[in-house]
Protein backbone atom coordinates (compact mmCIF):
# COMPACT_ATOMS: atom_id res chain seq x y z
CA UNK A 1 0.00 0.00 0.00
CA UNK A 2 3.04 2.52 0.55
CA UNK A 3 4.60 1.44 -2.28
CA UNK A 4 1.49 2.14 -4.45
CA UNK A 5 0.82 5.42 -2.57
CA UNK A 6 4.40 6.53 -3.33
CA UNK A 7 4.02 5.86 -7.31
CA UNK A 8 0.54 7.43 -7.45
CA UNK A 9 2.84 10.18 -6.08
CA UNK A 10 5.65 10.09 -8.16
CA UNK A 11 2.89 10.26 -11.20
CA UNK A 12 1.06 13.54 -9.77
CA UNK A 13 4.68 15.51 -9.07
CA UNK A 14 4.67 14.08 -13.27
CA UNK A 15 1.87 15.62 -14.14
CA UNK A 16 2.31 18.78 -12.06
CA UNK A 17 5.83 19.39 -13.90
CA UNK A 18 3.41 18.81 -17.42
CA UNK A 19 0.87 21.34 -16.09
CA UNK A 20 3.03 24.07 -14.72
CA UNK A 21 4.09 25.24 -18.20
CA UNK A 22 0.15 25.89 -18.76
CA UNK A 23 -0.27 27.32 -15.70
CA UNK A 24 -0.05 30.94 -16.88
CA UNK A 25 -3.42 32.61 -15.91
CA UNK A 26 -3.68 35.78 -18.24
CA UNK A 27 -5.95 37.02 -15.67
CA UNK A 28 -2.74 37.40 -13.49
CA UNK A 29 -1.54 40.57 -14.82
CA UNK A 30 -3.60 42.61 -12.85
CA UNK A 31 -2.55 41.51 -9.98
CA UNK A 32 -0.81 43.53 -7.21
CA UNK A 33 2.33 42.68 -5.64
CA UNK A 34 0.58 40.68 -3.07
CA UNK A 35 -1.51 39.21 -5.35
CA UNK A 36 1.45 38.15 -7.62
CA UNK A 37 3.18 36.98 -4.48
CA UNK A 38 0.23 34.50 -3.51
CA UNK A 39 -0.43 33.71 -7.40
CA UNK A 40 3.55 32.56 -8.00
CA UNK A 41 2.82 30.70 -4.71
CA UNK A 42 0.17 28.61 -6.20
CA UNK A 43 1.60 28.41 -9.56
CA UNK A 44 4.73 27.01 -8.99
CA UNK A 45 3.77 24.64 -6.16
CA UNK A 46 0.19 23.65 -6.58
CA UNK A 47 -0.25 23.94 -10.56
CA UNK A 48 -1.88 20.89 -10.60
CA UNK A 49 -4.95 22.28 -8.14
CA UNK A 50 -5.16 25.41 -10.36
CA UNK A 51 -8.98 25.92 -11.56
CA UNK A 52 -9.98 23.28 -8.58
CA UNK A 53 -8.84 24.19 -5.41
CA UNK A 54 -7.51 27.75 -6.42
CA UNK A 55 -7.52 30.38 -9.73
CA UNK A 56 -7.27 33.67 -10.64
CA UNK A 57 -10.45 35.42 -11.44
CA UNK A 58 -12.51 38.51 -10.63
CA UNK A 59 -15.50 39.75 -9.33
CA UNK A 60 -17.73 42.76 -8.07
CA UNK A 61 -18.21 43.06 -3.98
CA UNK A 62 -21.83 43.78 -3.80
CA UNK A 63 -22.54 46.56 -1.11
CA UNK A 64 -20.53 46.76 2.62
CA UNK A 65 -18.89 43.41 3.81
CA UNK A 66 -21.45 41.30 5.82
CA UNK A 67 -21.14 41.42 9.40
CA UNK A 68 -22.60 40.27 12.16
CA UNK A 69 -23.58 41.74 14.75
CA UNK A 70 -23.89 44.90 13.20
CA UNK A 71 -21.50 47.56 12.88
CA UNK A 72 -23.40 49.65 15.16
CA UNK A 73 -22.47 47.62 18.38
CA UNK A 74 -18.71 48.74 18.28
CA UNK A 75 -19.97 52.84 19.35
CA UNK A 76 -21.64 51.40 22.33
CA UNK A 77 -21.48 49.04 25.35
CA UNK A 78 -25.13 48.23 24.96
CA UNK A 79 -26.40 44.35 23.85
CA UNK A 80 -27.77 43.71 20.92
CA UNK A 81 -31.48 45.23 21.48
CA UNK A 82 -33.08 41.82 21.05
CA UNK A 83 -33.30 38.59 19.80
CA UNK A 84 -33.36 38.42 16.00
CA UNK A 85 -31.01 41.23 16.06
CA UNK A 86 -29.43 40.12 12.59
CA UNK A 87 -32.03 38.62 10.93
CA UNK A 88 -31.15 40.47 7.56
CA UNK A 89 -28.38 37.89 7.63
CA UNK A 90 -29.90 34.61 6.94
CA UNK A 91 -32.53 36.68 4.83
CA UNK A 92 -29.32 37.74 2.36
CA UNK A 93 -28.42 34.30 1.90
CA UNK A 94 -32.05 33.25 1.30
CA UNK A 95 -32.10 36.44 -1.55
CA UNK A 96 -29.28 34.80 -2.81
CA UNK A 97 -30.76 30.78 -3.44
CA UNK A 98 -33.56 32.19 -4.98
CA UNK A 99 -31.07 33.65 -7.97
CA UNK A 100 -30.95 30.36 -8.74
CA UNK A 101 -31.85 28.86 -12.29
CA UNK A 102 -29.68 26.28 -13.01
CA UNK A 103 -27.31 25.00 -10.54
CA UNK A 104 -26.72 25.85 -6.73
CA UNK A 105 -23.98 24.77 -4.02
CA UNK A 106 -24.09 25.77 0.03
CA UNK A 107 -21.00 24.56 1.90
CA UNK A 108 -21.48 25.20 5.58
CA UNK A 109 -19.65 22.95 8.34
CA UNK A 110 -23.21 21.81 9.67
CA UNK A 111 -27.00 21.95 9.16
CA UNK A 112 -28.29 24.88 9.65
CA UNK A 113 -30.84 25.85 12.65
CA UNK A 114 -33.73 28.16 13.75
CA UNK A 115 -33.72 31.37 11.26
CA UNK A 116 -31.17 29.76 9.21
CA UNK A 117 -33.33 26.72 8.81
CA UNK A 118 -36.22 28.51 7.78
CA UNK A 119 -34.53 30.44 5.27
CA UNK A 120 -32.92 27.68 3.39
CA UNK A 121 -36.34 26.02 3.52
CA UNK A 122 -37.64 29.40 1.84
CA UNK A 123 -34.85 29.37 -0.68
CA UNK A 124 -35.53 26.14 -1.82
CA UNK A 125 -38.87 27.03 -2.38
CA UNK A 126 -38.48 29.68 -4.57
CA UNK A 127 -36.18 27.58 -6.44
CA UNK A 128 -39.09 25.09 -6.88
CA UNK A 129 -41.03 27.80 -8.16
CA UNK A 130 -38.52 28.95 -11.05
CA UNK A 131 -38.31 25.47 -11.91
CA UNK A 132 -41.81 25.51 -13.50
CA UNK A 133 -39.91 27.17 -16.07
CA UNK A 134 -37.22 24.99 -16.61
CA UNK A 135 -36.76 22.29 -18.86
CA UNK A 136 -34.32 20.40 -17.18
CA UNK A 137 -34.04 19.59 -13.29
CA UNK A 138 -32.72 22.72 -11.16
CA UNK A 139 -29.41 21.34 -9.16
CA UNK A 140 -28.78 22.03 -5.50
CA UNK A 141 -26.61 19.91 -3.41
CA UNK A 142 -25.51 21.30 0.26
CA UNK A 143 -22.14 19.63 1.58
CA UNK A 144 -21.03 19.98 5.11
CA UNK A 145 -18.54 18.49 7.47
CA UNK A 146 -19.06 15.11 9.36
CA UNK A 147 -17.43 15.56 12.42
CA UNK A 148 -15.71 13.26 14.45
CA UNK A 149 -18.45 11.79 16.99
CA UNK A 150 -20.70 13.80 15.76
CA UNK A 151 -22.18 12.63 11.94
CA UNK A 152 -25.12 14.56 10.44
CA UNK A 153 -28.13 12.93 9.97
CA UNK A 154 -28.31 13.62 5.99
CA UNK A 155 -31.97 11.93 5.99
CA UNK A 156 -33.67 13.47 8.43
CA UNK A 157 -31.81 17.33 7.20
CA UNK A 158 -33.42 16.03 3.55
CA UNK A 159 -37.18 15.05 5.13
CA UNK A 160 -37.19 18.56 7.28
CA UNK A 161 -36.12 20.65 4.39
CA UNK A 162 -38.45 19.50 1.74
CA UNK A 163 -41.55 18.32 3.78
CA UNK A 164 -43.12 21.15 2.23
CA UNK A 165 -41.67 21.62 -1.17
CA UNK A 166 -44.17 20.46 -4.27
CA UNK A 167 -44.53 17.06 -5.52
CA UNK A 168 -44.00 18.30 -9.16
CA UNK A 169 -40.92 20.66 -8.58
CA UNK A 170 -38.27 20.36 -11.27
CA UNK A 171 -35.19 20.51 -8.61
CA UNK A 172 -32.64 17.79 -7.67
CA UNK A 173 -31.91 18.42 -4.22
CA UNK A 174 -28.57 16.62 -2.37
CA UNK A 175 -27.13 16.58 1.26
CA UNK A 176 -23.56 15.38 2.04
CA UNK A 177 -21.25 15.11 4.49
CA UNK A 178 -17.94 13.73 5.21
CA UNK A 179 -14.80 13.00 7.17
CA UNK A 180 -11.06 11.67 6.73
CA UNK A 181 -9.54 11.34 9.77
CA UNK A 182 -9.72 14.44 11.79
CA UNK A 183 -10.13 16.01 8.57
CA UNK A 184 -14.02 17.32 7.21
CA UNK A 185 -15.54 20.32 5.36
CA UNK A 186 -15.16 23.79 7.16
CA UNK A 187 -15.62 25.74 3.82
CA UNK A 188 -19.18 28.14 4.18
CA UNK A 189 -20.13 29.13 0.68
CA UNK A 190 -22.96 29.76 -1.54
CA UNK A 191 -22.50 29.58 -5.09
CA UNK A 192 -24.98 30.15 -7.81
CA UNK A 193 -25.34 29.99 -11.67
CA UNK A 194 -21.69 30.77 -11.93
CA UNK A 195 -22.65 34.37 -11.15
CA UNK A 196 -23.39 34.79 -7.50
CA UNK A 197 -21.27 34.04 -4.75
CA UNK A 198 -21.51 34.51 -0.88
CA UNK A 199 -18.56 33.60 1.66
CA UNK A 200 -17.16 33.84 4.46
CA UNK A 201 -16.76 32.78 8.26
CA UNK A 202 -20.39 32.39 9.35
CA UNK A 203 -21.97 28.91 9.84
CA UNK A 204 -25.58 28.60 9.66
CA UNK A 205 -26.24 28.53 13.62
CA UNK A 206 -29.37 30.77 15.18
CA UNK A 207 -27.87 31.14 18.52
CA UNK A 208 -24.35 31.58 17.92
CA UNK A 209 -25.45 34.96 15.54
CA UNK A 210 -29.08 35.91 16.23
CA UNK A 211 -29.64 35.88 20.11
CA UNK A 212 -27.90 36.95 23.14
CA UNK A 213 -24.00 37.64 23.18
CA UNK A 214 -23.43 37.08 19.00
CA UNK A 215 -19.98 36.03 18.43
CA UNK A 216 -18.80 38.22 15.74
CA UNK A 217 -18.31 37.31 11.96
CA UNK A 218 -17.42 38.46 8.66
CA UNK A 219 -18.64 37.02 5.33
CA UNK A 220 -18.85 38.77 1.78
CA UNK A 221 -21.16 38.96 -1.11
CA UNK A 222 -20.24 39.03 -5.13
CA UNK A 223 -20.99 38.74 -8.26
CA UNK A 224 -19.06 37.30 -11.31
CA UNK A 225 -16.50 34.96 -12.43
CA UNK A 226 -15.35 34.30 -8.74
CA UNK A 227 -18.45 32.33 -8.45
CA UNK A 228 -17.11 29.65 -10.59
CA UNK A 229 -14.73 28.37 -8.34
CA UNK A 230 -16.92 28.15 -5.39
CA UNK A 231 -18.84 25.54 -7.33
CA UNK A 232 -15.47 24.08 -8.99
CA UNK A 233 -14.30 23.60 -5.16
CA UNK A 234 -17.11 21.77 -3.92
CA UNK A 235 -16.89 19.22 -6.86
CA UNK A 236 -13.82 17.44 -5.49
CA UNK A 237 -15.66 17.16 -1.96
CA UNK A 238 -18.75 15.50 -4.18
CA UNK A 239 -16.65 12.90 -5.94
CA UNK A 240 -15.00 11.68 -2.96
CA UNK A 241 -18.50 11.06 -1.61
CA UNK A 242 -19.40 9.63 -4.80
CA UNK A 243 -15.59 7.03 -4.99
CA UNK A 244 -15.94 6.18 -1.16
CA UNK A 245 -19.65 5.39 -1.22
CA UNK A 246 -19.53 3.09 -4.69
CA UNK A 247 -17.11 1.12 -2.86
CA UNK A 248 -17.72 -2.12 -1.66
CA UNK A 249 -17.75 -0.96 1.64
CA UNK A 250 -19.42 2.12 1.14
CA UNK A 251 -22.47 -0.08 -0.73
CA UNK A 252 -23.02 -1.63 2.86
CA UNK A 253 -22.67 1.74 4.72
CA UNK A 254 -25.38 2.93 2.26
CA UNK A 255 -27.83 0.37 4.20
CA UNK A 256 -27.28 1.42 7.63
CA UNK A 257 -29.24 4.35 8.52
CA UNK A 258 -27.10 8.07 8.87
CA UNK A 259 -28.30 7.66 12.79
CA UNK A 260 -26.14 4.62 13.61
CA UNK A 261 -22.19 4.92 14.60
CA UNK A 262 -19.69 3.24 12.24
CA UNK A 263 -16.26 1.81 12.85
CA UNK A 264 -14.22 3.55 10.17
CA UNK A 265 -12.11 6.33 10.54
CA UNK A 266 -13.67 7.66 6.92
CA UNK A 267 -17.23 8.47 6.52
CA UNK A 268 -19.36 9.51 3.73
CA UNK A 269 -22.94 10.30 3.92
CA UNK A 270 -25.64 11.30 1.16
CA UNK A 271 -29.05 11.31 0.54
CA UNK A 272 -31.11 12.73 -2.43
CA UNK A 273 -34.39 14.26 -3.41
CA UNK A 274 -36.85 13.07 -4.85
CA UNK A 275 -35.99 9.97 -3.36
CA UNK A 276 -37.54 7.75 -6.38
CA UNK A 277 -36.33 9.81 -8.85
CA UNK A 278 -33.05 12.16 -8.28
CA UNK A 279 -29.85 9.79 -9.05
CA UNK A 280 -27.50 9.00 -6.19
CA UNK A 281 -25.16 10.99 -6.89
CA UNK A 282 -25.25 14.40 -8.30
CA UNK A 283 -24.12 15.68 -11.13
CA UNK A 284 -20.51 17.76 -11.33
CA UNK A 285 -20.60 21.65 -11.89
CA UNK A 286 -19.29 22.57 -15.25
CA UNK A 287 -18.98 26.33 -16.30
CA UNK A 288 -20.73 25.64 -19.74
CA UNK A 289 -23.70 25.04 -17.73
CA UNK A 290 -23.99 28.21 -16.24
CA UNK A 291 -26.53 30.87 -17.84
CA UNK A 292 -24.06 33.75 -20.49
CA UNK A 293 -24.05 37.35 -18.69
CA UNK A 294 -21.99 40.64 -18.39
CA UNK A 295 -18.98 40.59 -16.38
CA UNK A 296 -20.06 42.88 -14.03
CA UNK A 297 -18.54 46.71 -14.32
CA UNK A 298 -17.46 47.09 -10.84
CA UNK A 299 -15.20 43.70 -10.87
CA UNK A 300 -11.52 43.59 -9.37
CA UNK A 301 -8.88 41.57 -9.31
CA UNK A 302 -9.40 38.41 -7.09
CA UNK A 303 -8.21 35.08 -6.51
CA UNK A 304 -9.90 31.97 -5.06
CA UNK A 305 -7.71 29.81 -2.54
CA UNK A 306 -8.60 26.78 -0.85
CA UNK A 307 -7.79 23.73 1.04
CA UNK A 308 -8.84 20.24 1.19
CA UNK A 309 -7.64 18.66 4.03
CA UNK A 310 -6.60 15.28 3.51
CA UNK A 311 -8.68 14.68 0.68
CA UNK A 312 -5.15 15.42 -1.02
CA UNK A 313 -1.74 14.59 0.06
CA UNK A 314 0.81 17.53 1.39
CA UNK A 315 -0.91 19.66 -0.99
CA UNK A 316 -2.36 22.83 0.84
CA UNK A 317 -2.77 25.57 -1.41
CA UNK A 318 -4.10 28.30 0.19
CA UNK A 319 -1.57 27.96 3.10
CA UNK A 320 1.09 28.76 0.96
CA UNK A 321 -0.80 31.49 -0.51
CA UNK A 322 -1.31 32.90 3.01
CA UNK A 323 2.16 32.80 4.09
CA UNK A 324 3.40 34.07 0.14
CA UNK A 325 0.89 37.44 1.43
CA UNK A 326 2.61 38.21 4.69
CA UNK A 327 5.89 37.43 2.99
CA UNK A 328 4.91 40.06 0.48
CA UNK A 329 3.65 42.57 3.54
CA UNK A 330 6.04 46.06 3.17
CA UNK A 331 4.00 48.31 5.73
CA UNK A 332 1.20 46.79 7.94
CA UNK A 333 -0.69 43.46 8.17
CA UNK A 334 -4.19 43.63 9.79
CA UNK A 335 -5.93 40.50 11.14
CA UNK A 336 -9.45 39.82 12.70
CA UNK A 337 -9.26 36.11 14.07
CA UNK A 338 -10.58 33.74 16.56
CA UNK A 339 -7.10 32.72 17.70
CA UNK A 340 -3.89 31.75 16.47
CA UNK A 341 -2.97 29.36 19.16
CA UNK A 342 -4.48 25.80 19.58
CA UNK A 343 -7.30 24.80 21.58
CA UNK A 344 -6.71 24.42 24.95
CA UNK A 345 -8.16 22.28 27.63
CA UNK A 346 -11.49 24.25 29.13
CA UNK A 347 -10.69 26.84 31.49
CA UNK A 348 -6.66 26.34 30.94
CA UNK A 349 -4.15 27.73 29.33
CA UNK A 350 -2.93 23.68 28.46
CA UNK A 351 -2.95 23.23 24.65
CA UNK A 352 -5.25 20.12 23.72
CA UNK A 353 -2.57 16.89 23.01
CA UNK A 354 -1.35 16.85 19.79
CA UNK A 355 -1.88 20.59 19.46
CA UNK A 356 1.14 22.69 18.15
CA UNK A 357 1.39 26.64 17.38
CA UNK A 358 1.40 27.93 13.96
CA UNK A 359 5.40 27.71 13.55
CA UNK A 360 4.88 28.71 9.67
CA UNK A 361 2.97 32.01 10.07
CA UNK A 362 4.61 32.63 13.23
CA UNK A 363 8.04 32.71 11.13
CA UNK A 364 6.15 34.89 8.19
CA UNK A 365 5.22 37.32 10.93
CA UNK A 366 8.33 37.18 12.74
CA UNK A 367 10.32 38.24 9.45
CA UNK A 368 7.78 40.26 8.10
CA UNK A 369 8.15 42.61 11.76
CA UNK A 370 12.38 42.16 11.94
CA UNK A 371 13.62 42.39 8.54
CA UNK A 372 10.94 45.08 6.96
CA UNK A 373 9.54 46.59 10.25
CA UNK A 374 6.43 45.62 9.23
CA UNK A 375 3.34 46.69 11.63
CA UNK A 376 1.21 43.45 12.73
CA UNK A 377 -2.23 44.14 14.06
CA UNK A 378 -4.01 41.54 15.46
CA UNK A 379 -7.82 41.40 16.87
CA UNK A 380 -8.38 38.27 18.64
CA UNK A 381 -11.86 36.33 20.82
CA UNK A 382 -11.94 36.97 24.11
CA UNK A 383 -11.11 33.43 25.74
CA UNK A 384 -13.78 31.35 26.37
CA UNK A 385 -16.68 33.38 24.92
CA UNK A 386 -19.90 31.32 25.06
CA UNK A 387 -23.03 32.54 22.77
CA UNK A 388 -26.80 32.78 23.93
CA UNK A 389 -25.87 30.46 27.13
CA UNK A 390 -24.88 27.78 25.26
CA UNK A 391 -22.74 25.33 27.91
CA UNK A 392 -18.98 24.60 27.47
CA UNK A 393 -18.84 21.68 25.34
CA UNK A 394 -21.91 23.05 23.17
CA UNK A 395 -20.06 26.02 21.63
CA UNK A 396 -16.91 28.03 22.92
CA UNK A 397 -14.71 30.97 20.53
CA UNK A 398 -11.66 31.89 21.82
CA UNK A 399 -8.70 29.04 22.56
CA UNK A 400 -8.03 30.55 25.89
CA UNK A 401 -4.56 32.22 25.16
CA UNK A 402 -4.02 35.81 26.66
CA UNK A 403 -2.17 38.48 23.87
CA UNK A 404 1.03 38.28 25.55
CA UNK A 405 1.16 34.85 24.67
CA UNK A 406 0.59 35.69 21.31
CA UNK A 407 3.04 38.07 21.01
CA UNK A 408 5.44 35.70 23.11
CA UNK A 409 4.65 33.30 20.71
CA UNK A 410 5.84 35.47 17.94
CA UNK A 411 8.71 36.99 19.43
CA UNK A 412 9.61 33.69 20.20
CA UNK A 413 10.24 33.03 16.66
CA UNK A 414 12.57 36.14 16.07
CA UNK A 415 14.88 34.78 18.65
CA UNK A 416 15.32 31.74 17.10
CA UNK A 417 15.43 33.20 13.56
CA UNK A 418 17.81 35.39 14.47
CA UNK A 419 19.57 34.66 17.52
CA UNK A 420 21.88 37.69 17.68
CA UNK A 421 18.98 40.04 18.18
CA UNK A 422 19.63 42.37 21.24
CA UNK A 423 16.34 42.06 23.70
CA UNK A 424 16.54 45.93 23.46
CA UNK A 425 15.71 45.88 19.99
CA UNK A 426 13.08 43.16 20.92
CA UNK A 427 11.51 45.41 23.21
CA UNK A 428 11.49 48.10 20.85
CA UNK A 429 10.11 45.82 18.03
CA UNK A 430 7.05 44.80 20.84
CA UNK A 431 6.05 48.26 21.64
CA UNK A 432 6.45 49.97 18.40
CA UNK A 433 5.60 46.82 15.73
CA UNK A 434 3.27 44.44 17.23
CA UNK A 435 -0.18 45.28 18.39
CA UNK A 436 -2.37 42.59 19.65
CA UNK A 437 -6.27 43.11 21.51
CA UNK A 438 -9.36 41.31 22.40
CA UNK A 439 -12.32 42.19 20.24
CA UNK A 440 -14.24 44.97 22.35
CA UNK A 441 -17.34 47.09 21.87
CA UNK A 442 -15.94 50.42 23.08
CA UNK A 443 -13.42 49.35 24.84
CA UNK A 444 -15.48 46.58 26.88
CA UNK A 445 -14.76 43.17 26.75
CA UNK A 446 -17.85 41.80 28.31
CA UNK A 447 -21.77 41.92 27.13
CA UNK A 448 -24.22 43.04 29.98
CA UNK A 449 -24.02 39.94 32.01
CA UNK A 450 -20.31 39.68 32.07
CA UNK A 451 -19.60 37.03 29.12
CA UNK A 452 -16.91 37.86 26.90
CA UNK A 453 -17.38 39.20 23.61
CA UNK A 454 -16.27 36.19 20.67
CA UNK A 455 -14.88 36.55 17.34
CA UNK A 456 -15.03 33.88 14.73
CA UNK A 457 -13.95 35.88 11.70
CA UNK A 458 -10.97 34.42 9.28
CA UNK A 459 -10.07 38.17 8.33
CA UNK A 460 -6.58 39.87 7.39
CA UNK A 461 -5.41 42.82 5.22
CA UNK A 462 -2.40 43.35 3.87
CA UNK A 463 -0.63 47.09 3.22
CA UNK A 464 -4.05 48.09 3.17
CA UNK A 465 -4.12 47.01 -0.56
CA UNK A 466 -5.38 43.78 -0.47
CA UNK A 467 -8.43 41.75 2.01
CA UNK A 468 -8.82 37.84 2.50
CA UNK A 469 -12.37 36.45 3.80
CA UNK A 470 -12.91 33.03 3.89
CA UNK A 471 -12.85 30.12 6.50
CA UNK A 472 -9.90 29.36 7.27
CA UNK A 473 -8.11 29.71 11.11
CA UNK A 474 -4.53 30.48 10.88
CA UNK A 475 -4.63 28.05 13.86
CA UNK A 476 -3.01 24.55 13.41
CA UNK A 477 -6.21 22.73 11.77
CA UNK A 478 -6.51 20.40 8.88
CA UNK A 479 -9.79 20.96 7.42
CA UNK A 480 -11.19 21.74 3.54
CA UNK A 481 -11.17 25.92 3.55
CA UNK A 482 -12.38 28.00 0.75
CA UNK A 483 -11.91 31.81 0.69
CA UNK A 484 -11.32 34.59 -1.39
CA UNK A 485 -8.43 37.10 -1.72
CA UNK A 486 -10.19 40.58 -3.32
CA UNK A 487 -6.77 42.18 -5.07
CA UNK A 488 -8.19 45.98 -5.01
CA UNK A 489 -6.60 48.92 -3.01
CA UNK A 490 -10.03 50.80 -3.56
CA UNK A 491 -12.56 47.34 -2.41
CA UNK A 492 -9.78 47.02 0.61
CA UNK A 493 -10.33 50.51 1.65
CA UNK A 494 -13.84 50.36 1.58
CA UNK A 495 -14.07 47.04 3.84
CA UNK A 496 -11.71 49.10 5.99
CA UNK A 497 -14.28 51.69 6.57
CA UNK A 498 -16.90 49.42 7.25
CA UNK A 499 -14.97 46.81 9.63
CA UNK A 500 -12.04 47.28 10.49
CA UNK A 501 -11.48 50.67 11.49
CA UNK A 502 -14.71 50.49 13.57
CA UNK A 503 -14.02 47.24 15.09
CA UNK A 504 -9.67 48.47 16.16
CA UNK A 505 -11.06 51.98 17.43
CA UNK A 506 -13.51 50.13 20.00
CA UNK A 507 -10.78 47.43 20.84
CA UNK A 508 -7.50 48.83 21.13
CA UNK A 509 -6.11 50.77 23.73
CA UNK A 510 -2.06 51.23 23.94
CA UNK A 511 -0.51 48.90 26.37
CA UNK A 512 -3.68 47.17 27.61
CA UNK A 513 -3.10 43.35 26.09
CA UNK A 514 0.45 43.55 26.03
CA UNK A 515 3.06 44.36 28.33
CA UNK A 516 6.17 44.13 27.11
CA UNK A 517 7.59 42.86 30.11
CA UNK A 518 5.40 40.39 30.41
CA UNK A 519 5.98 38.81 26.77
CA UNK A 520 10.26 38.80 26.98
CA UNK A 521 9.47 37.07 30.60
CA UNK A 522 6.90 34.49 29.08
CA UNK A 523 9.79 33.47 26.26
CA UNK A 524 10.81 30.57 27.76
CA UNK A 525 7.30 29.03 28.00
CA UNK A 526 6.23 25.81 26.16
CA UNK A 527 2.89 26.32 25.16
CA UNK A 528 2.38 23.19 22.60
CA UNK A 529 0.49 20.33 23.19
CA UNK A 530 1.88 17.35 24.49
CA UNK A 531 3.41 14.93 21.49
CA UNK A 532 1.09 12.45 20.19
CA UNK A 533 1.84 9.05 18.95
CA UNK A 534 -0.55 9.00 15.50
CA UNK A 535 -0.28 5.89 15.14
CA UNK A 536 -1.85 3.93 18.60
CA UNK A 537 -5.72 4.03 18.92
CA UNK A 538 -5.30 6.57 22.05
CA UNK A 539 -3.26 9.15 20.28
CA UNK A 540 -6.00 9.49 17.57
CA UNK A 541 -8.53 9.37 19.88
CA UNK A 542 -6.68 12.42 21.38
CA UNK A 543 -6.11 13.77 17.47
CA UNK A 544 -10.02 13.15 16.85
CA UNK A 545 -11.51 15.27 20.44
CA UNK A 546 -8.91 17.97 19.76
CA UNK A 547 -10.17 18.52 16.05
CA UNK A 548 -13.87 18.24 17.43
CA UNK A 549 -13.58 21.06 19.86
CA UNK A 550 -11.56 22.83 17.03
CA UNK A 551 -14.69 23.08 15.34
CA UNK A 552 -16.84 24.89 17.94
CA UNK A 553 -19.78 22.98 16.75
CA UNK A 554 -22.89 23.53 18.74
CA UNK A 555 -25.42 20.43 18.91
CA UNK A 556 -28.05 21.91 21.37
CA UNK A 557 -29.80 23.95 19.11
CA UNK A 558 -30.39 21.09 15.93
CA UNK A 559 -31.46 17.70 16.40
CA UNK A 560 -29.78 17.03 13.08
CA UNK A 561 -26.70 15.81 14.42
CA UNK A 562 -26.02 11.56 16.07
CA UNK A 563 -23.86 11.75 18.27
CA UNK A 564 -21.51 8.82 18.23
CA UNK A 565 -21.04 7.82 22.00
CA UNK A 566 -20.25 5.03 24.00
CA UNK A 567 -17.74 2.29 24.51
CA UNK A 568 -18.82 0.38 21.19
CA UNK A 569 -17.68 3.41 19.02
CA UNK A 570 -14.27 3.79 18.04
CA UNK A 571 -12.83 4.16 15.16
CA UNK A 572 -11.07 1.74 12.77
CA UNK A 573 -7.23 1.36 12.63
CA UNK A 574 -6.35 3.05 9.92
CA UNK A 575 -2.70 4.65 8.19
CA UNK A 576 -2.90 7.94 9.91
CA UNK A 577 -1.23 10.70 8.07
CA UNK A 578 0.76 14.04 10.30
CA UNK A 579 -1.33 16.94 9.93
CA UNK A 580 1.21 19.42 8.50
CA UNK A 581 1.40 22.93 11.18
CA UNK A 582 -0.21 25.86 9.18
Amino acid sequence: MVFGSLCGSLKNVELDNDVKKQVEDASAGQLSYIGRSAYDALKIRHAWHHKVQWNVTSGQVVGKIHQTPSVDVFKTTADPIKDGHDEWFPEKMCEIMKKTTKFCDIMSLGPPDGLFMDKMKEGLAAICETSKNSDQPIIVRFMMGNIVGMPVNCDKLRKEMTNDLPADAKVHFWLGAWRKGSSWNHAKLIAVDGRYLHTGGHNMWDRHYLRGNPVHDVSVEMEGRVAHDGHLFANEQWKYIQRKQSGVIGQCAEKIPDGMPLIWQNRVIVSEYPVTVASEFPPMYYPSLAPRYDKPEASVPMISMGRQGALTFKNRPADDAILAMIGASKNIIRMSLQDIGPVCIPKTKVALPGLKWPKPILIALARAIFQRGVDVEIVLSNPGSIPDGLSLTDAQYGNGWSCVDVAAEIVKRIKKLFPGAKDERLRKMVQENLRVCFIRHAQQDKYADGKTIGNHSKFFIVDDKAAYIGSQNLYMCDLAEWGVLVDSEAETKKIMTDFWNPMWEASYTEARDVDVDAVMDGLDIDRDGEEVNGMTLEGRMKLQEAAKMQASVNNGGTDMYVEEIGEEYVEKTDAPRDQPEQ
